[in-house]
């Protein structure tokens, strides 16, 4: 899902979301001939014919009304809906943008339910923040909830989300938190350092669904390997257990080790092998159903084009090797942009074959190491209500 329309989504030249990120992604994809390999389509999004009733599916009428007279006259914003803050400074056209970009989403949805891809992605959404009510965190409608929503209306029956992004992915979280049809998973740093300062292990999902809100609140400073660890002892075997038709996953990139809002220790390379992960996971449960999403990260030339031209690739079957050079016509483009050209490779240089490397959990727990003590916090308060044993799954 694309079209440079997307990048209206602008809060302003100061803001860390820069939509040049989006831009950046599309060019690099391209230019990597990912956006025209067989068998993948690029689809520009449309708002549907009924208008936002399509929106009123997650999100209050009066807020969108709310949306609606801020992006018309930006100088109206209502700080009680989360408008026109610091962080969702109001601006005209917001209203517009921001649900084309929650169509993208339910269309890439539609789409995998239909049958008619296997795989869908829609990189410029993942707003997981926003909440029914009140826009969050560079968040005004949140498209990974308003797709699921519209898998349950349509006949599904679990649906699994898996949110790296490194922050807690609360809105979506929210929307379906006493709904035992949708198992979310959210690996992230540690609300005790981090907006949104939510998402602890005790979370675990409402009345009559209990399980169904999994958290991994990680310790700032989490590198490559051991988030990986993190990611392989949670997600797999909670997504076999629940075993949901679909698969709908939030890539943020944000976790970088250069990402100027947060605190964690990752690479492009292990954010490539978690795509890799997530997307043999669809194979095995889902039979292939897979909706991809991306969400924050604010190293805009360095991090964001790789890491979703990476995921994009994975999702087309044609990963991209780690050594790849980066195109030099991008390059080209980014030094008249930005002054300085961006990276030479695909990778940061740290991977081995392709991948990169941890301690599988059956390796046993060490209560010494911060990470795993926050794994088994998650596996204690949410692996018996699926069944699983807390040590050896």
């Amino acid at each position: 899902m694309w079209d440079p329309r997307l990048t209206a989504y602008d809060f302003g030249r100061e803001h860390p979301m820069n939509p040049v990120r989006l831009d950046l992604t599309a060019r690099l994809a391209d230019e990597l001939g990912v956006l025209d390999a067989p068998g993948v389509e690029v689809v520009a999004p449309s708002l549907p014919p009924e208008g936002d009733a399509f929106l009123e599916r997650v999100h209050d009428v009066d807020y969108i009304q709310a949306v609606r007279r801020s992006s018309a006259d930006p100088s109206t914003a209502d700080p009680a809906y989360g408008l026109g803050t610091e962080d969702d400074p109001a601006f005209a056209g917001m209203h517009d943008v921001s649900a084309l970009i929650a169509a993208a989403s339910v269309e890439a949805c539609r789409a995998v339910w239909e049958r008619e891809v296997d795989h869908a992605v829609n990189f410029g959404g993942g707003l997981h923040h926003a909440m029914p009510g009140n826009a969050s965190g560079f968040c005004v409608y949140n498209d990974a909830a308003l797709g699921i929503q519209w898998l349950l209306d349509h006949g599904a029956e679990r649906v699994v989300y898996v949110d790296i992004d490194v922050h807690h992915g609360d809105g979506v979280e929210r929307v379906f938190y006493d709904d035992p049809r949708v198992l979310t998973i959210s690996l992230h740093e540690s609300g005790r350092v981090l907006f949104p300062g939510t998402g602890f292990p005790g979370e675990c999902g409402g009345e009559g669904a209990e399980g169904s809100a999994v958290n991994v609140a990680l310790p700032a400073g989490t590198g490559d390997a051991a988030w990986l660890r993190a990611l392989h002892a949670v997600v797999p075997a909670l997504v076999r257990a629940f075993d949901p038709e679909v698969l709908v996953t939030q890539q943020g990139c944000d976790g970088h080790f250069s990402d100027p809002l947060a605190h964690m220790a990752l690479s492009v390379d292990a954010m490539r092998t978690a795509y890799t992960t997530l997307h043999r996971l669809a194979h095995d449960v889902t039979d292939g159903r897979w909706v991809a999403l991306g969400g924050g990260g604010y190293e805009v030339i360095d991090v964001v084009p790789r890491a979703w031209t990476h995921l994009m690739a994975v999702a087309a079957h044609r990963p991209i090797d780690l050594e790849t050079p980066v195109p030099q016509a991008w390059r080209d483009h980014v030094t008249r942009l930005a002054g300085r050209p961006g990276p030479p490779r695909m990778g940061d240089g740290v991977s081995q074959d392709g991948l990169v490397w941890f301690r599988s959990w059956e390796t046993g727990y060490d209560p010494e190491s911060a990470v795993d003590r926050a794994v088994m916090a998650t596996r204690e308060a949410v692996f018996p209500a699926h069944g699983l044993d807390v040590w050896l799954d």
